[in-house]
């Protein structure tokens, strides 16, 4: 460990403010893809330094597309409002209301309210096709993009085959009410469960897109909501039998998403993407792989030109954070301790108690891909058991292109919409 320790102290760089973080917009050059990640969804940091990279990036780099670990149903109200889509008279905290789904606090939080607002204003300046975009690309808003869908098609094309399948997919769903566990555990004993029904769903859209070009981007998220019935279908479905197959449906969705958010944009669109390490930092290049599990920055290395992606992972060696004790539980404020013994987060904090970042090129790559442990905190989180399963052991220089840490975090600020 002290090896890496003097690696440290000879590569990282101090981050004092918002300005040291123009070696990383160097280091990005001219990246159409960059990942921003987070060690935990509920620090205050990893949200203000994202937004503080993303602000440069759209200003210097002329990225115009977000995309985040959110439901794409909820980011639209972001997305809408943002973009002056609604006539809606509403100000960003009704707009945050939208994130009902647990947990609410990672997106409906003060951090957020800072940087949609900046957003909003940013685009006021700007003509349509420069206005950024804010997205959510996740999996798991299966009834609320199903009736998203029939209430679009119900409005333009009434009588299409579209909202047949639409409403044939909503009813194969239905008895279920709404909660997808009761789905996924039934779909055991279901042959073909639901798939046929948005199978046929998305196929006819795609085939009848034309019909429903739209400047206000209805036809994308026509698009992107049948999209993700479909994959949350076959996601609730692989619940139950597989952690590993449910991650990679998950994953897999996620990039789909994201291309679908390129394609529309056209050939110069550059984009943004806001998710935990986990998802962005490359799973090849952890123990994830051993377990025949892929991840979004894997996938999106591979299907891309190397120059072309840029991933930033984040870290803490200690503070607090928001996060629960139990899946759906209120959520709380919790200390995080010290980081583990020979962790990745340990080797920073020893090599000096202060923010820094590193980025790692083919001077340093080879001093930083040995496999060790890098913590990890989801929306669940009991440190007293962090030893047995918050550390993701890494080859750090092969999982990002560059790292960000802040030794002391504290936790973000929930707007409180939580039911």
């Amino acid at each position: 460990m002290a090896f890496h320790e003097e690696s440290i102290k000879r590569y990282a760089q101090p981050y004092k403010n918002k300005d040291d973080l123009t070696t990383i917009i160097e280091a990005i050059g001219d990246a159409k893809i960059v990942l921003l990640g987070e060690a935990s969804h509920g620090t205050s940091e990893f949200y203000t330094v994202r937004a503080e990279l993303s602000k440069r990036l759209i200003d210097e780099k002329g990225f115009t597309l977000i995309g985040v670990e959110g439901d794409w149903p909820s980011t639209q109200h972001i997305n809408r409002f943002i973009k002056g889509y609604t006539d809606e008279q509403l100000n960003v905290r009704d707009v945050l209301k939208a994130f009902k789904r647990w947990p609410t606090w990672m997106w409906a939080n003060e951090e957020i309210v800072e940087f949609v607002t900046w957003l909003k204003m940013h685009n006021e300046q700007k003509e349509t096709k420069k206005k950024v975009g804010f997205y959510g690309i996740d999996v798991y808003s299966l009834w609320e993009s199903l009736d998203e869908v029939i209430t679009y098609l119900s409005k333009t094309n009434p009588n299409g085959t579209e909202l047949e399948f639409a409403k044939k997919a909503l009813n194969c769903f239905e008895p279920f009410n709404r909660h997808p566990e009761t789905y996924a555990i039934s779909s055991i004993n279901i042959s073909e469960a639901c798939v046929d029904e948005v199978s046929k769903l998305v196929a006819t859209i795609r085939t009848n897109e034309e019909n429903y070009r739209d400047v206000k981007e209805d036809d994308l998220n026509l698009k992107i909501n049948a999209l993700v019935a479909r994959n949350a279908e076959e996601y609730y479905r692989a619940m139950v039998r597989s952690d590993e197959l449910s991650w990679n449906i998950r994953d897999e969705h996620m990039v789909e998403a994201i291309n679908e958010i390129m394609d529309y944009h056209g050939n110069e669109a550059k984009i943004i993407i806001w998710e935990h390490n986990t998802h962005i930092g490359d799973a090849s290049a952890t123990d994830m792989e051993e377990s025949g599990m892929v991840n979004v920055g894997q996938i999106l290395r591979l299907q891309n030109r190397k120059e072309n992606v840029f991933a930033v992972g984040f870290g803490t060696y200690t503070g607090t954070v928001i996060a629960a004790n139990e899946w759906g539980l209120p959520y709380k404020q919790i200390n995080v301790p010290p980081a583990q013994k020979g962790s990745w987060e340990d080797a920073l904090h020893n090599a000096g108690a202060f923010d820094k970042l590193l980025i790692f090129n083919e001077e340093n790559q080879r001093l930083f891909n040995k496999r060790i442990g890098h913590r990890a905190i989801g929306v669940v989180y009991n440190p007293d058991f962090e030893s047995y399963g918050n550390y993701v052991p890494s080859k750090m220089s092969d999982r990002y292109n560059a790292f960000i840490f802040i030794d002391q975090t504290k936790a973000l600020t929930p707007l409180g919409t939580e039911a």
